[in-house]
Parts: C-alpha cells; structure tokens; sequence
C-alpha cells in the first residue's frame, strides 16, 4: 500500500498550468493551420502526380507520326487531333499545373511559418506539457 501512495503522491496534475482565452485561440489556430497544411500537402501531391503524367503524354506523343490522329479525353469523350495542336494543348495545361504546384507551394510556406510562429510560442509557454509535433503514420 505504501508504495501505491508513494506513486501517487508523485504523480502531481497540470493544475498550475492557467490556459487564457488568447492560449486557447492560439492553440485552435494552430490546429486549423495544421489541417490546412495537410490538406494541401494532399493537393500538391495530387498535382505533381497530374503533372508528371502530362510529362509523360509528351514524351510519349513525340514518337507518334506527324499525320497521326491522337485521341484525348475531354469531359466525357475522346477528341482526335493533330500531333501539332496536341503537344500545344498539352503544354498550355503543363505550364497551369506548374502554376497551380507554384501557388500551393507558396501557400504551404506562408502555413508552415505560421505554424512554426504558434509552436514557438505555444511552447515557449506551456513548455513539455503540451505536444504540437505531427504524429507519424
């Protein structure tokens, strides 16, 4: 019995930890950043896949004939065009996935040094009691 009280007289609750209405937002931003950045961390994966796969399309319809009729999915059907207004379709939707990676990669560095703001000085408050660090999947 003794050692069970030994433990649990050591055992001391976070009760001198104050939590203000400010530490409270702070946190709840922290968590909607953090989200934020998941989700366009999804996003960006998605549009890099988009944009490697166009890459390849290139590289494939460069081995095609000139006169050869290349059939592309648009909505709900196929579309046959010329070799020439292809590549050039292709690369108009190319350089707008580059620019949408571009705008998700900014927006990624704006979230991340926000988030990096809020644990400094999440942490610089509430120190080892409380975890903001990702949890690996």
């Amino acid at each position: 019995m003794s050692a069970r009280k030994n433990v649990q007289a050591g055992f001391q609750p976070d009760s001198d930890v104050y939590i203000t209405y400010e530490d409270q937002q702070k946190i709840n931003k922290f968590a909607r950043q953090n989200a934020k950045m998941d989700d366009l961390k999804e996003e960006l994966k998605i549009k890099q896949n988009e944009l490697k796969n166009l890459e390849d399309a290139c590289d494939e319809i460069v081995l095609l004939d000139e006169d050869a009729k290349i059939p592309y999915y648009i909505g709900e059907v196929f579309i046959y065009e010329d070799l020439e207004k292809t590549q050039n379709y292709l690369d108009e939707i190319k350089e707008k996935k580059k620019k949408e990676i571009f705008n998700l990669e900014s927006k990624c560095v704006d979230l991340k040094n926000i988030i990096t703001e809020l644990k400094t000085q999440l942490y610089a408050k509430f120190g080892s009691r409380i975890n903001l660090e990702a949890e690996e999947d």
